[in-house]
Parts: structure tokens; sequence; C-alpha cells
């Protein structure tokens, strides 16, 4: 897997130098340019997934490019600036500038906050919702929001398993943990009651498996 690719445009030769130095020891493959007219056209030819963008250019001026990045692209920019007036960092991020530093700043700052940027940019994987809702006050088992007809031996079974997504039970744990008080309980019924959990469980998500069975030991859910 190629290291991320970071677009530095500074026009500062000594302190382009140590900024490369920096985030190349921090594994980033890193393109200088020290004028603003080159960025677009480079961008074009080596999409980069960071830029990190001075404020006082010649050519284009950071605050113009950044605007005319953010017509048509979300990535992550940070601005770097000698002018530390307020109004100067609030119009960076105005116009779509994501994190701002200002010179005097140490080297591993700005690694730091292209680290922390890169982190925050990374696409992330849409969060699904729950297969099984147990609602425990009406002992009720819902399965991608259809209501599963169970039998109070069965709630209390699957209510077990879902409590724990991965741990293995034994038949024995699993009549412990889910046989009414009083009831008369033999080991192989587990094995009846999960056969018709996996039959109800299959109407509503067909051949999906999510109770399995671990030859020798019981049972797990995943």
């Amino acid at each position: 897997m190629n290291p991320p690719r970071i677009l530095l445009v500074e026009d500062e030769p000594r302190i382009a130098e140590v900024m490369v130095a920096y985030l190349a020891q921090a594994g980033y493959t890193v393109d200088h340019l020290d004028r603003g007219d080159q960025v677009l056209a480079h961008m074009a030819r080596q999409a980069p997934a960071l830029l990190v963008l001075d404020l006082m250019l010649p050519g284009i001026d950071g605050i113009s490019l950044c605007q005319q990045i953010r017509l048509s692209s979300t990535l992550p920019i940070i601005m770097v600036t000698a002018r530390v007036e307020e109004i100067d960092r609030l119009l960076g991020f105005e116009v779509g500038a994501d994190d701002y530093l200002c010179k005097p700043f140490s080297p591993r700052e700005l690694v730091a906050r292209v680290q922390a940027l890169m982190r925050r940019s990374q696409p992330t994987a849409p969060v699904l919702p729950p297969l099984f809702d147990n609602d425990i006050v009406s002992q009720r088992i819902r399965c991608q929001g259809q209501l599963l007809s169970l039998t109070p031996q069965e709630y209390r079974l699957l209510g077990v398993l879902l409590a724990a997504p991965g741990r293995i039970y034994s038949r024995t744990q699993l009549l412990e943990l889910a046989h009414s008080e009083g009831a008369e309980v033999f080991d192989r019924a587990v094995d009846s009651h999960i056969k018709n959990l996996r039959k109800k469980i299959a109407a509503v998500l067909g051949e999906r498996e999510v109770i399995h069975s671990v030859y020798g030991v019981g049972y797990r859910y995943e």
C-alpha cells in the first residue's frame, strides 16, 4: 500500500525543506511547490490526500486557491501563515481550510496536525442497526424489525446468546442460564430449542446463519 501523498505549497525554501523532511520521516510522500499558480495543474496530474497551503504565495495566494479548490473538492487543507491576526485565521476557515498553523511552529506540531486531519478525513463504515432487538420488559425479540414468535424457553435461550456475541456456551450452561425455575430440563432439549430458533430466524434472514454449532462444545451467536 502506497503511503499517503501530501502536497506542500510553501515559498520559503528553508521552511519547506524542514517540513518535507519531517513529513517524509512520518511516512508520507511529499510533493513540494513554491508558487500558488502551479497548484491546480499539479493536483490535476497527481491528486494528494492532504494539502498544506501557505497563505502568502507568489502567483495565487492561499485564500484564493482554497476558494477554488472548495468549488469541487473536500480535500483536507491545512493553512499556514506568518500573519497572526484573528481575521486572517477566520478568513481561512470561512473559505474552507480545515486547520490552521501560524509561523513559527514546531515541525512536530505540523506532523501531529496532518496525522489528526488524515484520521478525521478517512471514510467510516456506515453504522448498521442491530440485527436483533431484545425488549426485556415485554420479553419480546425482534429480528430486523420483525417480531419472532418464541416460546418462553426459546426467548430465554436466545436472550442468553444475544447478550454475549461470540461466546461459546455448553448445553449445560445454556440450560442453567435459560431454564425457568422448577422446570424439568434435559441436556438434549437445548438442541431441539436451537433447531426451532433457527427455523424462526431463517423465516426472516433466509439462509444467513447466526446461531452456530461448535462441535463437541455447544453453541454461539455471531
